[in-house]
């Protein structure tokens, strides 16, 4: 329903103005009349104030039309998640403060509508499961570097399964793609790829799943966040590759798949190694090994020839020829000491004979003397140690002999 505000005609002229005050107070008066007013308009920015008001920016979606309203954080929380872009019915009041001239616009109604409804409501899914932990980076699975065989999810006949397939061969021709087709939109969408998915997922040889679909409106592209499938794409063993629509579209699968693929083409060169690439890759391998094992044997030869090159090796008898020299020399300088030494002995042992020799009886006995030994064995000193008729044993120097006594004659000692 449409409020007509009747025209005021309000008389004034050059000579008869009318008060600003007046007029302020009339046009305040025409607005208030207005009332609330629905309107439908494309949300374009929202913004926090430094309280709790929230300021929106709505823009008509055919004019180059755009009015900023203030709303409750209450109201706007309402509403549901409501993102820039979303299409909004908004029930707004008009105001006007005549102290500053200025027009406002109060929100106390706010409905996202068509296309703003579903992201709306998407916001609200991703968010749930988000809480859940379902896009934790640290739960998303790695790809295998070469899978043995790669399962694909997708429309048959598509565009999107013939860019995964002939770029995944071109890339690595003797890949093995297991195909499962699913309805890739409308109502039974999601179920039959859920279907499909816990298929390929029972296969041992599939290491990967790819799940395709080409670009789409944001209607066409709703089986790709149901929740439903999103929480199987979480469970699957197989790590999952989302390659759904272009670089734009970001379904809810996109966010929980271990790998995003920005398309079907991306999602095959992510999959499947290039083969020309490994080669090149090998070859250079190859070249830096060589490179290395020739630095390698170079160092080792090198040092080689610095062992070679040393005395010990040159010469391996040398340095038994240096110790044999000083073994003899050590050997001489040892026997001329030792001669030295028997022949400093053998003259002190030549004076120590002598000196022997010199009082030794025997010397006495050669100069004419004789020992005379008495009866008991003793040399005799005395003429008092023996009597007439004793038989004494007389010591020559060439023998012996045995006398009587016959006489004792004392005598004076000698001086």
């Amino acid at each position: 329903m449409i409020t007509t505000v009747p025209r005021v005609a309000l008389e004034s002229s050059p000579e008869n103005p009318q008060p600003l005050r007046r007029v302020a107070h009339l046009v305040r008066g025409w607005i208030e009349r207005l009332g609330p007013v629905w309107v439908e308009a494309q949300l374009i920015e929202v913004s926090r104030g430094r309280g709790r008001t929230i300021f929106l920016t709505l823009r008509d979606r055919l004019a180059e039309v755009s009015v900023s309203a203030t709303v409750s954080p209450t109201t706007f929380d309402a509403a549901g998640p409501l993102t820039e872009g979303s299409t909004v019915v908004a029930r707004l009041k008009p105001s006007y403060y005549e102290q500053s001239g200025r027009l406002t616009f109060a929100c106390d109604a706010l409905t996202p509508v068509g296309e703003g409804r579903l992201l709306a409501r998407l916001e609200q899914t991703k968010r749930l499961l988000q809480a859940e932990g379902l896009f934790d980076a640290a739960r998303k699975k790695r790809l295998p570097f070469l899978p043995r065989a790669v399962g694909l999810i997708t429309g048959a006949g598509s565009a999107a399964e013939r860019d995964v397939v002939e770029n995944a061969r071109r890339r690595w021709p003797g890949v093995q793609i297991e195909v499962r087709h699913a309805l890739v939109q409308g109502a039974q969408a999601a179920e039959q790829v859920m279907a499909a998915l816990d298929r390929l997922d029972a296969l041992p040889e599939v290491e990967v799943i790819v799940v395709a679909r080409g670009g789409g409106s944001l209607e066409d592209l709703l089986p790709f966040s149901d929740e439903g499938l999103v929480r199987a794409v979480f469970a699957a063993r197989t790590p999952v590759v989302s390659a759904i629509g272009h670089e734009s579209d970001n379904p809810i699968l996109d966010l929980v798949a271990d790998v995003r693929a920005s398309t079907p083409t991306d999602a095959a060169k992510r999959v499947v190694p290039d083969v020309t690439e490994e080669r090149q890759r090998i070859a250079a391998v190859g070249a830096r090994l060589d490179h290395l094992v020739d630095a390698l044997l170079a160092r080792q030869s090198e040092a080689l020839r610095a062992l070679r090159s040393r005395p010990v090796l040159v010469d391996p008898t040398g340095s038994f020829t240096v110790h044999d020299r000083q073994v003899a020399e050590a050997r001489g300088r040892a026997l001329r000491a030792v001669s030295a030494m028997v022949e400093r002995e053998t003259v002190a042992v030549g004076h120590h004979l002598a000196r022997v020799r010199a009082m030794s009886p025997k010397a006495t006995l050669e100069r004419g003397y004789a020992i005379v030994v008495g009866p008991e064995g003793h040399a005799l000193t005395s003429v008092t140690d023996v009597d007439p008729g004793d038989d004494l044993l007389t010591y020559l120097a060439d023998g012996q002999l045995t006398v009587e006594v016959r006489d004792v004659r004392p005598g004076r000692s000698a001086a």
